[in-house]
């Protein structure tokens, strides 16, 4: 199996998340442009539109998201607080299916960001969703190693090899229940020494070079810089996972949190989750 540039083929699936986010035209930060941008992905109704995302709001709120968004979403956050100097976020980052039970059990929290929609389904059907989850990215599914790749790892069959050392993502956690389907679509059976609680603490695993190999989102190897490298997962057996956000019944801040949710949707918040190798939402 070919191994790709990870940076490369991550920076070009991100490109491709921004066209079809912003419909080809150049992302702007003024109001007239995340109308559009709205409109060309058909959200144009969302929230009072994309286009008034964080106009004018204050207090501080909580924001529970999924470990594979970290970078992109501190970036979001302080764009988002750039825009709105009243207001402040707060975010906390796992494993989704840890970040689901809190907001069930009734922790506070403003908003929750989740790596795939079943963890989303749970917090809806608890009645803790204020309106509508919205899908907002797309991830897929690539192998990571350390540098240099010492074990000398070239695809999914290696998986099954126990004189590897190999990590998976718990099965409760989206990283973890896509990763075996990808290995199921390849008809591997994995051999795993390590299950571990979200994406972040699998990449840090791999990127020590602690394990051989690892299954995670390309843009957790994007994220990794020099220190791992990427191989490919056949688009035939890879899973694009569906990201969903959605503000929480309990908000202290129920507008505010409302506006980072359109903020996310909107063609700003877009193109900082594109650069940062995320697709756009509805791409399968």
């Amino acid at each position: 199996m070919a191994r790709r540039n990870s940076r490369a083929a991550v920076a070009a699936f991100g490109l491709l998340g921004l066209l079809a986010a912003c419909g080809g035209d150049d992302a702007s930060s003024d109001d007239a442009a995340a109308d559009d941008a709205a409109a060309a992905t058909g959200r144009a109704g969302a929230g009072a539109g994309a286009s008034d995302a964080g106009a004018g709001v204050d207090g501080s709120i909580r924001v529970l998201a999924a470990a594979s968004l970290t970078d992109a979403f501190d970036d979001v956050g302080a764009a988002f607080e750039a825009a709105n100097p009243g207001a402040g976020v707060e975010f906390a980052y796992g494993g989704s299916s840890d970040l689901r039970e809190q907001v069930v059990a009734g922790a506070p929290a403003d908003v929750f960001a989740s790596a795939n929609a079943s963890n989303m389904a749970a917090v809806v059907d608890a009645g803790a969703v204020a309106g509508e989850p919205e899908s907002f990215v797309t991830n897929a599914l690539e192998i990571v190693v350390p540098a240099g790749n010492a074990a000398g790892v070239e695809g999914l069959e290696d998986f099954a090899d126990e004189g590897l050392l190999i990590g998976l993502c718990a099965e409760q956690v989206p990283c973890g229940e896509f990763g075996r389907e990808v290995l199921a679509n390849a008809g591997v059976t994995p051999a795993p020494d390590t299950e571990e609680p979200d994406v972040r603490s699998l990449l840090d695993r791999v990127a020590s070079g602690e394990l051989d190999a690892g299954i995670v989102y390309v843009t957790d190897v994007l994220a990794a810089g020099d220190s791992v490298e990427g191989i490919a997962v056949p688009d035939d057996v890879n899973v694009v996972a569906e990201y969903p956000i959605a503000a929480l019944t309990g908000s202290g801040e129920p507008e505010t949190a409302q506006a980072f949710v359109d903020f996310v949707l909107s063609a700003e918040g877009q193109e900082i989750l594109g650069s940062y190798g995320f697709g756009p939402p509805g791409r399968e």
